[in-house]
């Protein structure tokens, strides 16, 4: 009983040293909080990852750690690291704005940006958001709040708190960013899906040196007016050739939400097909 107790403990701290290690390697240092947080992982049992599964560990939190698990999130974390600009495209539910979010902030973390910036088309309400009740944030908060519900997954309350005062973190609607010059940035814009063509080329245009880009969407959610081409199936059609510049196309299989919503978009599929009963 006694061996094995010892066993156990020996077992645990090869986990932790191997975490670390993998760390170390990825990111070219580990800071105390990194440990802090390995340790409680490997105490709590949680997502203790080794072998080739720590090839897709995307972002170390203290809830667990954040990873690829389906072939096309693997195939998307491969294009983050290799792409300056990387498309995510497909259903809703496929971990397109959460990983992007994950990998971004561990880009912040490790060094190699300054800067998050966070963006999404306000559609509903019409970009100007004039005319809605209440001061920019409270106008604004709704269509930004997915973006909030990512970081606060990551990030504890302070941090995060501390990086909006800090402007190391910006999330904004996507007019906002027309005449900024972004550099030592990572950019994410969210719903690209509802970017016009204009909108698409003017963000794709803010990169400065040093910064990448994620853009996310979904090509069979467009809330645009009828007569409005969507930037986001413009950019891939225009930009599937450019040198740095990466695609992934994600499907139903990629779902890790609830296991009704590939349901639901298999049930929508059908009704789209003629299939209604």
């Amino acid at each position: 009983m006694y061996l094995k107790g010892v066993k156990e403990e020996v077992d645990l701290i090869e986990k932790i040293f191997k975490e670390m290690i993998y760390v170390l390697n990825t990111s070219g240092k580990l800071t105390p909080g990194d440990v802090e947080t390995i340790i409680e992982l490997a105490k709590e049992g949680k997502d203790i990852v080794n072998g080739k599964e720590l090839d897709n560990v995307i972002y170390y939190t203290r809830k667990g750690t954040i990873k690829a698990k389906t072939p096309n999130q693997i195939l998307y974390l491969k294009i983050m690291k290799e792409s300056d600009i990387c498309f995510a495209i497909g259903p809703a539910g496929t971990g397109k704005t959460y990983l992007a979010v994950a990998f971004a902030l561990s880009a912040l973390k490790k060094g190699i940006v300054e800067r998050l910036i966070l963006a999404r088309p306000a559609v509903e309400a019409g970009e100007s958001l004039g005319f809605l009740p209440g001061d920019f944030k409270e106008k604004i908060d709704p269509y930004l709040r997915p973006l909030f519900d990512a970081l606060q997954d990551m990030l504890p309350a302070e941090q995060l708190n501390n990086y909006i005062e800090r402007g190391i973190v910006e999330i904004v609607p996507l007019a906002y960013m027309r005449g900024r010059t972004l550099n030592n940035s990572y950019v994410i814009l969210d719903e690209a899906q509802n970017s016009t063509a204009l909108q698409m080329k003017m963000f794709l245009t803010r990169l400065g040196p040093n910064s990448k880009a994620i853009i996310t969407g979904d090509i069979t959610q467009i809330d645009l007016p009828s007569h409005s081409m969507s930037g986001l199936i413009q950019a891939k059609n225009i930009l599937k050739n450019v040198e740095g510049v990466g695609f992934v196309y994600f499907n139903k299989n990629d779902v890790v939400r609830h296991k009704l919503v590939k349901d639901i978009i298999n049930a929508y599929e059908k009704y789209s097909n003629g299939n209604e009963s």
